[in-house]
């Protein structure tokens, strides 16, 4: 088994502690080490572990150790990999045991991807690195995703979407065939998206229609 380190400490973190030990029940393969957090006190924990530092504590690790990115925000999926210097850590894919994938020799995927319980995967798809997908997620066919964004759960993505970076999908959005969606999105939960989505809105229900913040 290999030593793993959490970082986030919040619900999350405790969900993908969960998401670990189901791992485990399946096939013995993680030790949780504990957690990292860069605003929890060292020493503070829970039934899964304690926090043992903050990105320092991490940077200064001397045995060889993987992590899983375990926060809910894409500005941060992107910016805690890039602040993690140690060259003995590792970003593994953290996939639950029930995750259906119809084809999975066609699904190409990079590091550091969180996906948990009920996720289903159709063929063809690619996904790129630091991306969470909080439960029943569906992904149909010849689906490109880029990397650090957020998706909560049951998100439904159509066939042959392309989906740029750091986009972050409240719960039940739905998006339909052949679209494109851009970068640093944010999509209210319930939101159906049906036509192309540049970079950097606010979009809200259905279809999604543009939100602007006073």
């Amino acid at each position: 088994m290999k030593d793993i380190l959490i970082y986030g400490f919040g619900g999350f973190g405790h969900e993908v502690a969960c998401l670990i030990n189901h791992i485990n029940g399946v096939e013995p393969t993680w030790n949780i080490v504990g957690y990292i957090d860069d605003g929890v006190e060292a020493g503070t924990g829970c039934k899964y572990g304690k926090v043992l530092g903050n990105i320092d504590t991490l940077n200064a690790w001397k045995t060889p150790v993987s992590v899983a990115i375990a926060v809910g925000s894409p500005k941060y999926l992107e910016l805690l990999p890039s602040r993690i210097t140690n060259p003995l850590v590792d970003f593994p894919n953290i996939i639950a045991p029930n995750v259906f994938f119809f084809d999975k020799e066609s699904v190409v995927m990079g590091k550091g991807n969180i996906i948990t319980f009920g996720c289903r995967f159709s063929c063809n798809i690619q996904i790129g690195d630091f991306n969470v997908m909080d439960g029943c997620i569906s992904l149909g066919h010849d689906v490109v995703m880029g990397s650090y964004n957020m998706m909560f759960p049951e998100v439904r993505i159509s066939g042959q979407t392309t989906i740029g970076d750091k986009n972050y999908f409240g719960s039940r959005c739905f998006a339909a065939q052949c679209l494109k969606i851009g970068s640093e999105n944010r999509f209210g939960a319930g939101t159906y998206i049906l036509r192309k989505i540049k970079d950097g809105g606010l979009y809200m229900g259905n279809p999604a229609k543009k939100v602007s913040i006073d």
